[in-house]
């Protein structure tokens, strides 16, 4: 019988982080299990606190509340049994591909003597044998990747996390690396015993996971886990993994909700402040376009990843942002044209920027700014005082990412103007709009 011993539980761990006076929440009650033998996918959308979870497994960072305990013992500083694959490839450029290895040996204590034939043993594991004298820059994205993987096993870990190991690959070099990991975990080539692999992409989480565990954000939390009682190799086309595929993308996109709880609130009310989805307008407008040329009533997410030659997260992110405006609804992985999403893709270029503007200034965030502006002296506003002022409802990164897409939406609407070099927003006056 396999072994299934519980080798990570993580119990009710919650995350927070404080800035100022604010506390923001990245992680809330999670509580999950790992066991031997398992390939795990962590998946769900940026920011939902997959990476937060992960350092956590690996000792890098301790819970707010809750704890993680290590084959029954509480983790209270680095994991020694389990080590991480970035998707940076995190490695030494002035170092050969071979030293790069050997860094890990000498961290493990592995006498001088040792190293190279252990680094030479592993690099031959990864298909990496006779570039052992090359250096970083000289290799491929996949072949700085495939280091990674010798690095990682270099201290013979029980538990593998890989944070989006795949995510900054081109997509051939991502689709022979996910195989060859496959392989050597399959045939027992590697040490390991269990591996949980950080992603966004659930094709990639149904293709190499036994089980996913889905998380979506604000907060982050678990939804869902999903068994994948599918054995190896898997084929993408095949029923039972696109029925996989589209069962969890309904549990990602769920369903449009009322307005007010669609929308949220705006920062400084009651109630929660709903991050924009970060897509440009033209991306939003061209989704649309698409979506009107399908000339069916409903499309399924999942089949329009494959005809946009998108990864499923960013696809995601444009149903949302429709969803937002009002332009889309979406009901558990199948998504519809509003009306009035048809006649903004079919409309002119002035036409959707006043359907555009009628409907962003029902976004709480960027009807506060339009707020702000109309009483501010001059009607102008510092950038820095507005991302501020938002960094008292989002982490510093996010408050900045809110902001510049709260002027990409303005301006496209002609509500704001922006000038780069004074780092000023402006209210532009109001265009006459028969969209009401």
């Amino acid at each position: 019988m396999a072994d299934q011993t519980e080798l990570v539980f993580v119990d009710h761990v919650t995350q927070t982080y404080t800035s100022g006076t604010h506390q923001f929440t990245a992680i809330q009650d999670v509580t999950l299990t790992l066991k031997a033998g398992e390939f795990v996918s962590l998946l769900g959308p940026s920011g939902c606190g997959k990476s937060t979870l992960l350092r956590m497994m690996t000792g890098l960072q301790r819970p707010t509340h809750g704890r993680v305990l290590y084959r029954g013992s509480v983790l209270t500083g680095v994991n020694p049994f389990a080590t991480i694959v970035f998707q940076s490839f995190a490695l030494f450029p002035w170092l050969t591909v071979q030293e790069n290895v050997e860094v890990a040996l000498k961290a493990r204590g592995m006498s001088p003597r040792l190293r190279p034939t252990r680094a030479l043993d592993l690099l031959d594991r990864v298909g990496l044998d006779g570039f052992e004298n090359a250096y970083p820059r000289e290799l491929s994205g996949g072949m700085r990747q495939k280091v990674g993987f010798a690095r990682a096993m270099a201290v013979e870990p029980e538990l593998l996390c890989m944070d989006e190991p795949f995510s900054a690959l081109d997509v051939l070099s991502a689709e022979a690396l996910r195989g060859e990991l496959l392989e050597l975990w399959t045939t027992g080539k590697i040490p390991t015993k269990a591996i949980l692999m950080v992603t966004h992409n659930i094709e990639e989480a149904v293709l190499m996971g036994d089980r996913i565990v889905v998380m979506e954000k604000d907060p982050g939390r678990v939804i869902a886990e999903v068994p994948v009682p599918l054995p190896h190799p898997r084929h993408r086309k095949s029923g039972e993994c696109q029925a996989l595929v589209d069962q969890t993308y309904g549990l990602l996109a769920g369903q449009t909700k009322a307005e007010p709880e669609e929308l949220g609130t705006a920062p400084g009310e009651p109630g929660k402040t709903r991050e924009l989805p970060n897509v440009t307008v033209n991306e939003l407008a061209g989704f649309l376009e698409h979506l009107a040329s399908l000339r069916t009533q409903r499309a399924d997410i999942f089949r329009l990843t494959e005809a946009l030659h998108m990864d499923s997260d960013r696809v995601l992110r444009l149903a949302e942002a429709a969803e937002r405006l009002g332009f889309v609804v979406v009901d558990h992985g199948d998504i519809s044209e509003t009306p009035l999403g048809e006649t903004f893709a079919e409309a002119s270029i002035q036409a959707r920027k006043e359907i555009f503007a009628t409907r962003v200034r029902r976004v709480p965030i960027v009807n506060w700014l339009l707020t702000m502006l109309q009483a501010a002296d001059r009607h102008e506003l510092e950038a820095d005082v507005v991302q501020s002022a938002l960094g008292l409802e989002f982490p510093p990164e996010a408050a900045e990412r809110q902001l510049a897409i709260a002027i990409d939406w303005g301006r496209y609407a002609e509500l704001i103007a922006y000038d780069h070099s004074t780092g000023m927003i402006y209210l532009e006056a109001e265009p006459v709009s028969k969209f009401g």
